[in-house]
Formats: C-alpha cells, sequence, structure tokens
C-alpha cells in the first residue's frame, strides 16, 4: 500500500490535504498526518521533509500569506536547492481559506443566499477576514461556530476548524473550487503527475 505524507499547518489545510489526495484514489488510512500549528514548523523542518520524500511522497500545503508570489516563498525556504520530485510543496493564494471560498456552490450550502462571493479568491488580500465576514451573514448555528465572540482573543470562532472540517468532508469539492484558484487547480496538476508516477 503506497502511504503519502501529509504535512500541513492546521485543521482546515489538513481536511483540504485528504479531500485532495481522495482524487488520485488515497484513503484516509494511507494517509501519514504530519501537522502543527503555523507554517514556521513547516519550514524548519525542510530537510526532514526532502530526506523523507525520498522514501515515500510529500504533499505539504502552505498559505503564501503575505509573500509576494509562491516562487518567492519556495525560493526562500529551499534557499536555492531544487525540489525533490516527490516532495509536493503547493502554496495556497494566499490562504487556504481561499481555495474554501472557490468552491461557491458548497460556501452557499453553508452560509445561505447572503452575500457577495469572490470570483477570484486568490487575489483576495486576506482571504480567512473576507470568509468570516460572510459568516456573519450565516444562519445563526453557523455564524456561532465561525464567527469569534466580542472581547475573544483568537479570530475565529471556537468552533470554525471542527465545522469547516466536516462541511469539507461532506461538501466541498476541489474539482469546482480549482475552476476559481489557479493556486488550487496547479495542486490539482502535480497530484494528478503524482498518481501517474505511483501507477
Amino acid at each position: 500500500m503506497t502511504i503519502v505524507v501529509l504535512a500541513t499547518e492546521d485543521e482546515l489545510s489538513e481536511a483540504i490535504g485528504i479531500k485532495l489526495l481522495a482524487e488520485i484514489n488515497l484513503e484516509p488510512q494511507s494517509i501519514q498526518y504530519l501537522r502543527k500549528n503555523g507554517s514556521g514548523y513547516l519550514r524548519s523542518k525542510l530537510n526532514n521533509w526532502k530526506e523523507l520524500s525520498q522514501i515515500r511522497p510529500v504533499l505539504l500545503i502552505t498559505d503564501l500569506d503575505q509573500i509576494s508570489c509562491p516562487m518567492k516563498l519556495i525560493t526562500t525556504w529551499l534557499g536555492g536547492s531544487a525540489v525533490p520530485q516527490d516532495l509536493l510543496l503547493r502554496v495556497a493564494v494566499r490562504e487556504i481559506e481561499s481555495w474554501v471560498l472557490a468552491d461557491h456552490e458548497a460556501v452557499r450550502q453553508l452560509i445561505g443566499k447572503k452575500g457577495k462571493l469572490p470570483p477570484s479568491p486568490d487575489e483576495l488580500s486576506d482571504p480567512k477576514s473576507h470568509l468570516l465576514q460572510l459568516a456573519q451573514l450565516a444562519p445563526r448555528e453557523i455564524r456561532e461556530d465561525l464567527v469569534k465572540e466580542n472581547g475573544a482573543i483568537t479570530s475565529q470562532g471556537i468552533g470554525y476548524n471542527a465545522r469547516l472540517r466536516h462541511w469539507v468532508s461532506s461538501s466541498w469539492s476541489a474539482e469546482r473550487a480549482s475552476t476559481r484558484s489557479p493556486s488550487l487547480a496547479r495542486t490539482r496538476i502535480r497530484l494528478k503527475e503524482l498518481a501517474s508516477r505511483l501507477g
């Protein structure tokens, strides 16, 4: 059985990664999960990911955040060294929430009919903030999970990750989302190339 390593910086990115790997017929039990909060962990372990990719494929998903473009992030992380073939270092432009927002059909199922959905979520400067603004217009149950309470330290509601993880698993479509997110479309192409190598 082929094992693929999924390295992510948060719970939502992991849920998206699972959905993407399912597209190339990898079941959850065929995935080795490596996740800690934040991209610092992913970057600090880059040599480990490179070595590990010589043994089994590694899908690493990180956010672009405020870096100008994915190539600059990759060059900065790698210091000019080559990316091993089976290390899929994929960058969500600008955050994983842009991939979330790109599936308009599923987002409508989540938040309802109110609010304008972004036609090109990769171009948003702060996709997470945009998603949270939309969530304020959602039905009460969804809104209470996603939107933080007044005075809360976190930028999101306490049920944010659990709610979105379940929604990604049940409703979100990478195929639909990739029509509005070039960075997601590129990731799906790389994964299909990996699948052809794995046979």
